[in-house]
């Protein structure tokens, strides 16, 4: 009979291997020192926010004061597609997936140091 404790251990092996494996790749990535590769990932460091842009556009266009109200049929849908965009298209970086896989490296770290 196998034992449970002993399969949730070996799973938890398997997930800190990948993890680790994920870390080092992220650490060779930023290690690239190519002119070409740095403006990719310069592109990759410094995300844009389309969704925030567009929002505070529909903000500033509902505030103008205009006597037709144009403006306010436009900043309505625009403030709207602003919080799509942001929920669909998120201005996460490289950075923030490397500091969750090493929150999760070191939860999975921690985890097996009190099993053990």
């Amino acid at each position: 009979m196998v034992d449970p404790l002993k399969e949730r251990l070996d799973k938890i092996r398997k997930l800190s291997g990948s993890v680790h494996r994920r870390a080092n790749l992220y650490t060779d990535i930023a290690k690239i020192d190519s002119k070409d590769t740095c403006n990719s990932f310069g592109a990759l460091q410094k995300a844009p926010a389309p969704g925030k842009k567009l929002q505070k556009i529909g903000f500033l266009m509902l505030w103008i004061p205009e006597p037709t109200g144009a403006t306010i049929a436009v900043g309505g849908p625009m403030i709207l597609a602003g919080r799509y965009l942001d929920k669909k298209y998120n201005g996460s970086t490289i950075h923030d997936i490397g500091h969750h896989t090493k929150d999760t490296l070191s939860s999975i770290r921690d985890f097996k140091n009190s099993v053990m």
